[in-house]
C-alpha cells in the first residue's frame, strides 16, 4: 500500500505590530532589525511555539506512515519463491512444476487466499546449475523477501542453497531430495518419494516378468541419480539380479553407445537409465543403432520425453509412472479424487501436458496452505513446525505423512511400471 504524501508545511510569517504605546520617534528607534524572510520572530511567544508544533506534526505523520506499513503487511501477500531450472537439462520437469504451483495458487487465490492473504509467486531460473541456484536464492531472500520456497527438481541447486535458507529461517517444500546436514534439513521438506522406489519398481518387474539376470545402470551425476544408483548397487541381489556395469554420463552427452555396448558385452539384458532430459532418447537410439535386444527401463520423466523414445524402441521400452500419468486407469478412491481435483484446472489451462511434475507442484502449494492454516500464522518458524504435524494428506502422487524426524512425506511406493503402445500409456505392473 502506498504511503500518503505529507502536505507541504508553510513557513511561519512575521507578526506585525498593530499597536504601540511608545511615541512615534521612540518607535523608530526601538524597531527591531528586519527578520530574514520566512524565519520566525523569536521575540514573539506564538512564533516560538510554531517549530514545536511543526515537529509534532512531523512525528504524527511518521507514526501514521508506520501504522500504514504495519497494516499493509498484515493485509499483504504471502510470497512463494521458486528456484527452477527453466532452462538447461531440467527444463521440462521444472517448467511443469512451476506451472503446477501457479495453477494451485490461482485456485487458492480465487477462493479468497489463505487466512486473509493472497499468494504471490516469484520465479527465478537457476539454469539447472547449482551455482546459479545459489545466486537466485540469495536474491529472493534479500530482495524479494519471500515467505517460503517451493523450489524445483534440481537437487544440487537446492542443496547448495539450503544453508542460507535455513539461516534465514524460511521453510522449503521441494521437488528434490533433502539436504543431509541436520541444521539444513530442519527447514526442508519434500514431495519427492524416496529415490529407491523408482529402482525397486523396475527391478521388481525384471524379477517377476522376465528371465533377465544381469542389468546395467546408466546414470547422470545429480544427487538424486546417485541415490538411485546406490540403491541398485545395494539391493540388486534382493531381486536376483547382478549388475553388469555401472556408468555415469553427462547431461549433454550426444552418444552413449560405448557405455551401452560395454554393458551388453558383459551380459546385460536390460539397462536401468537414471536421469532426466534428452539423453533418454539418445540411449534409445544407440540401442536401436547397435541392434541390441536389450530392454531400457527409465526413471520417471515427462511423457513428452517418453513418446519419441517409445517410437524408437517399441516393446523394449518401459518407464516408471506416477499416478497422475496413469489417472484414467486408476480405481475410484481418495487418490483418484485428489488427482481429479488437480486435473480439472490443469487441463483447462494446459490441455494434455504431462501432469506428474505439475501435480507435485500443486501438492506443495496445498501442503503449504494446510500448514499456514494449522499454524494460524504466516511466520516461517510456525509454518515449518506445522509442516511436521501434517499426516494422512492425500496428494496427487500419494499420501503425505510428515513428522519431526520425517521430512520426505511419501512413505509408500506410489509408482507403477508403464509403457506406451499406439500412443497410449499402459500399465504393465
Amino acid at each position: 500500500m502506498a504511503h500518503p504524501s505529507a502536505q507541504r508545511e508553510r513557513s511561519p510569517c512575521n507578526p506585525k505590530t498593530l499597536f504601540s504605546l511608545k511615541p512615534r520617534a521612540a518607535q523608530a528607534t526601538a524597531r527591531p532589525p528586519p527578520q530574514p524572510r520566512n524565519q520566525p520572530d523569536r521575540s514573539n511567544p506564538a512564533s516560538r511555539r510554531r517549530p514545536e508544533m511543526k515537529s509534532l506534526a512531523k512525528f504524527s505523520l511518521i507514526a501514521a506512515a508506520a501504522a500504514l506499513v504495519t497494516t499493509a503487511h498484515a493485509q499483504g501477500v504471502y510470497k512463494i519463491g521458486i528456484a527452477a531450472g527453466l532452462t538447461g537439462y531440467a527444463a521440462t520437469v521444472d517448467r511443469a512444476w512451476t506451472d503446477g504451483v501457479r495453477v494451485a495458487v490461482e485456485v487458492v487465490n480465487a477462493a479468497g487466499g489463505v487466512n486473509g492473504r493472497k499468494i504471490e509467486v516469484i520465479v527465478e531460473d537457476n539454469r539447472s546449475e547449482p551455482q546459479e541456484a545459489v545466486t537466485v536464492y540469495k536474491k529472493m531472500i534479500s530482495s524479494d523477501k519471500v515467505d517460503a520456497f517451493l523450489s524445483g527438481c534440481v537437487s544440487a541447486g537446492n542443496l547448495a542453497a539450503a544453508g542460507m535458507v535455513a539461516k534465514a529461517q524460511i521453510p522449503m517444500m521441494l521437488c528434490s531430495i533433502l539436504p543431509q546436514n541436520a541444521d539444513h534439513v530442519k527447514w526442508a521438506f519434500s514431495t519427492l518419494p524416496p529415490a529407491g522406489f523408482e529402482v525397486a519398481k523396475r527391478m521388481e518387474f525384471l524379477k517377476e516378468n522376465t528371465q533377465i539376470k544381469r542389468v546395467g545402470v546408466l546414470h547422470d551425476p545429480t544427487p538424486y541419480a546417485n541415490l538411485q544408483k546406490g540403491f541398485a548397487e545395494k539391493n540388486a541381489a534382493n531381486f536376483n539380479l547382478t549388475l553388469a556395469g555401472v556408468d555415469q554420463y553427462k547431461q549433454d552427452d550426444a552418444d552413449l553407445s560405448v557405455q551401452i555396448g560395454k554393458m551388453h558385452a558383459n551380459g546385460a539384458g536390460a539397462v536401468l537409465k537414471i536421469g532426466l532430459g534428452g539423453t533418454t532418447l539418445t540411449a534409445a537410439k544407440n540401442i536401436k543403432q547397435l541392434g541390441l535386444p536389450m530392454l531400457m527401463l527409465t526413471s520417471i520423466e515427462d511423457l513428452a520425453v517418453f513418446r519419441p523414445v517409445a517410437e524408437v524402441l517399441g516393446p523394449q521400452f518401459f518407464f516408471v509412472a506416477a499416478p497422475s500419468q496413469i489417472a484414467d486407469a486408476l480405481p475410484a478412491g481418495p487418490l483418484k479424487n485428489a488427482i481429479d481435483a488437480f486435473m480439472k484446472p490443469w487441463k483447462a489451462k494446459h490441455g494434455d501436458r504431462d501432469p506428474n511434475w505439475a501435480g507435485r507442484g500443486w501438492d506443495a502449494v496445498m501442503l503449504t496452505v494446510a500448514a499456514i492454516r494449522k499454524a494460524n500464522s504466516f511466520e516461517g518458524a510456525k509454518v515449518r513446525d506445522a509442516y511436521e504435524t501434517i499426516t494422512g494428506f492425500q496428494g496427487t502422487t500419494g499420501v503425505y505423512n510428515f513428522s519431526p524426524t520425517l521430512h520426505q512425506g511419501i512413505t509408500e511406493n506410489p509408482f507403477k511400471l508403464a509403457t506406451i503402445r499406439a500412443g497410449k500409456v499402459e500399465i504393465v505392473k
